[in-house]
């Protein structure tokens, strides 16, 4: 077993340090739970254990528990105490009562349950505060395997994120209320600044006379929102900020001579003046790959934006208006019924 003598913990600073335990048992069917069901098994099963923990950067230890000493631990253990030695002493000599309590507390549910229990705890080492994330394991009645796995860097990056998105979503609300007051009397959609069901009606019915006359094809596209039940849960208001955020992206990625609108709760629709089928198809599935990588944020929360597409192309589709919603309507149910966040041409009919 690649264990070797580790230094103790005697560098440790006794400043005062914040410690939370938050134990849980380990749910059946678990490995480790079966492997302290298999004691039979013995130090080859700890060994190979232990030789998989090592790698991903955790580091274990075993104490006896009569004495609390520590009798073996992995070398990394002591260098993430920053110490030199951790074997032959105990908690109370290297921590302070506090900590050696709310350790000990920890330790005595492990072993009154007899499954692994998992801890979270938070440690001032020289100056610095570190968490660190520890499961415990009962080795028959006289010793205690511990993991311990440093989580400092990664609750520093989820913080680091947090204020990311805080500040994502102070931006994107102070956009909206500048759009919202710009647009203010222009007809407009007021959640995505798009042209309404009405203007889209008749910008439909001009395109199908415009591209008659001069025998040229447009493509119509049908949006539809996905259903999140994480973002039901949130209420009307995430719904609104993911109806802006669709609002942003179909004003930021149509041409000057297309049309985006909203035509219903949650469905819009964009006239591609001039296109056919396939750069349609194109031009939406990288618009689907942008809304899924767009951040929109509530509270903190990426709420993750996920559309589905229906395409039709006039003529080849169909060349009357409602023959084209149909086609759309039905290619973006498709869509929806084959899980969502994917674009679909519409059927042509060769009848």
């Amino acid at each position: 077993m690649p264990w070797f003598p580790a230094g103790g913990m005697d560098c440790i600073d006794n400043d005062p340090m914040d410690m939370t335990a938050d134990s849980t048992s380990t749910q059946p069917g678990s490995l480790a739970l079966w492997l302290a069901e298999h004691a039979e098994l013995g130090g080859d099963a700890l060994a190979g254990m232990v030789s998989l923990i090592e790698p991903l950067g955790s580091q274990a230890a075993i104490k006896a528990v009569a004495t609390g000493r520590y009798v073996v631990a992995s070398a990394g253990l002591a260098q993430m105490f920053e110490c030199d030695n951790v074997i032959g002493r105990t908690d109370a000599e290297v921590l302070t009562p506090d900590e050696t309590t709310a350790l000990r507390r920890v330790e005595q549910t492990v072993m009154a349950q007899r499954h692994p229990v998992a801890s979270e705890h938070k440690l001032e080492i020289k100056g610095r505060r570190r968490e660190f994330s520890v499961t415990r394991l009962a080795l028959g009645t006289e010793f205690l395997l511990s993991v311990w796995h440093e989580r400092t860097e990664e609750r520093h990056r989820e913080v680091q994120l947090q204020r990311a998105l805080a500040q994502i979503e102070q931006q994107q609300a102070a956009l909206e209320q500048i759009r919202r007051e710009l647009q203010q009397g222009s007809g407009r959609d007021e959640v995505s600044g798009l042209y309404m069901r009405p203007q889209f009606d008749d910008l439909l019915l001009r395109e199908i006379d415009l591209s008659s006359r001069e025998h040229r094809e447009f493509a119509l596209v049908v949006i539809a929102l996905d259903a999140s039940p994480a973002v039901a849960g949130l209420g009307e208001e995430a719904q609104q900020r993911l109806l802006e955020g669709i609002g942003r992206m179909l004003r930021a990625n149509t041409r000057a001579m297309d049309s985006a609108c909203r035509i219903g709760a949650q469905r819009f629709a964009v006239l591609l003046s001039g296109v056919g089928l396939a750069t349609a198809h194109a031009r939406m599935e990288q618009l689907r790959r942008q809304c899924a990588a767009q951040i929109v944020v509530l509270n903190g929360e990426d709420l993750g934006l996920s559309i589905s597409m229906g395409v039709s192309s006039f003529p080849h589709t169909a060349s009357r208006q409602d023959e084209l919603m149909a086609a759309s309507e039905a290619a973006v149910h498709e869509a929806q019924r084959r899980g969502g966040n994917q674009v679909v041409l519409a059927s042509i009919s060769f009848g």
